[in-house]
């Protein structure tokens, strides 16, 4: 029976199952597994694919599609790589903001809770129950491997399975195989290589206050939660992201690029149709000092993460450094935030930057891909 994971885990593509404990080769089984999707055909990996950085590989569009490929959610689906550094969701009380969670608006506490979301959310897998998820999983080939971990009948409790799977998935997301640590910088960090000359000069600008400044919430300097840099400090931001509609304009483009504003195909799912706004934090803990923003993401594999920002509204990491260069200088001709509460106006917005600034920061974000040789 092994020897059948050994095979499902080669055709996936990614290291082999034996380095990885057992409760780790059952959260891979269950990532990687196309059958617990209403209809078959999506698994986690659908919108976190090891080759896109644990991101959506689709970027023709501002966010991601279900199961039933003709619902969208309204989000871009985030990187699954590294987010479980992070603390728990709590109210940091000194320095008074939201810290950690799941979700772009922090509504799971802990990457356990957040693996419980996708299974049963009808923009995504859209399983009916918890049940339908837990006889799908009786029935795979790996269900012996769930009872060698959780024991004998352990999915014979749906409730306690359910919470089971949630926790090996997580216990997965946390291996190397996912968080590789692999990038030119690491490699730099370790003395193994040198960056370019534009690469050296955008990591300056990366981490000047006075100039890109983005380290402020992307640290690329070893912090709380691990013992090599996050490039997030888990925090929650409104940057004045425009919303897609603002970005596209009303065109034919925007009905593709961002399904989910249009009633005809999800009238139940938004009945705000155009009209919809996105409160981030705000809309999960019911502040309006919340309002607008959502979590910072780590700045790792974001070269191969596009599109960019929660609503995917940019598609080049050239446009969102003008952005954050320029969000504020009239002549830039930015459309207006979807939300204009609680806009960050201390980090960004009139930065100074020049063109070649701006080229060489992306040049260093380039160097934070794993896999670097």
């Amino acid at each position: 029976m092994y020897a059948a994971i050994f095979l499902f885990v080669a055709t996936i593509g990614i290291a082999s199952a034996t380095d990885l404990t057992d409760q780790e080769e059952l959260g891979k089984l269950l990532f990687f597994d196309t059958d617990l999707s209403v209809p078959q055909g999506q698994s986690c990996a659908s919108c976190h694919d090891p080759d896109s950085g644990f991101a959506d590989p689709d970027s023709s569009r501002g966010v991601s599609m279900g199961a039933i490929h003709v619902r969208f959610g309204n989000r871009n689906s985030p990187t699954a790589a590294y987010t479980g550094y992070g603390p728990d969701f709590h109210y940091d009380t000194d320095e008074e903001m939201y810290v950690g969670g799941q979700f772009w608006d922090g509504r799971a506490a802990n990457l356990a809770e957040q693996a419980k979301g996708p299974f049963l959310n009808p923009l995504e897998m859209n399983n009916p129950s918890k049940q339908s998820v837990i006889q799908k999983i009786s029935n795979s080939d790996y269900a012996y491997l769930f009872e060698d971990v959780y024991g004998e009948d352990a999915l014979d409790d749906v409730e306690m399975a359910y919470d089971q799977a949630a926790d090996a998935i997580a216990a997965f997301e946390m291996t190397d195989e996912v968080n590789r640590f692999s990038s030119k910088y690491d490699k730099y960090l370790a003395g193994e290589v040198s960056l370019t000359q534009e690469e050296r000069r955008g990591l300056h600008l990366f981490n000047n206050k006075n100039k890109g400044n983005c380290a402020a919430c992307h640290p690329s300097t070893v912090g709380l939660y691990a013992d090599k840099p996050l490039f997030t400090d888990f925090t929650y931001d409104n940057l004045g992201v425009p919303s897609n509609l603002g970005m596209l304009g009303d065109s034919p483009e925007l009905m593709n690029y961002y399904p989910f504003y249009y009633k005809p195909l999800v009238p139940s799912f938004n009945p705000d149709g155009l009209d919809f706004v996105d409160y981030g934090l705000g809309g999960i803990v019911m502040s309006d000092d919340e309002m607008g923003k959502v979590k910072v993401p780590t700045l790792r594999n974001i070269a191969i993460t596009s599109p960019y920002m929660h609503n995917g509204a940019f598609t080049t990491l050239k446009e969102v450094v003008h952005f954050y260069n320029t969000r504020d200088v009239p002549e830039a001709g930015w459309p207006a935030p979807e939300v204009d509460m609680n806009i960050n106006t201390d980090e960004l917005g009139d930065l100074g930057l020049s063109d070649d600034d701006e080229n060489a920061i992306v040049a260093f974000m380039e160097t934070l891909t794993d896999g670097y040789e």
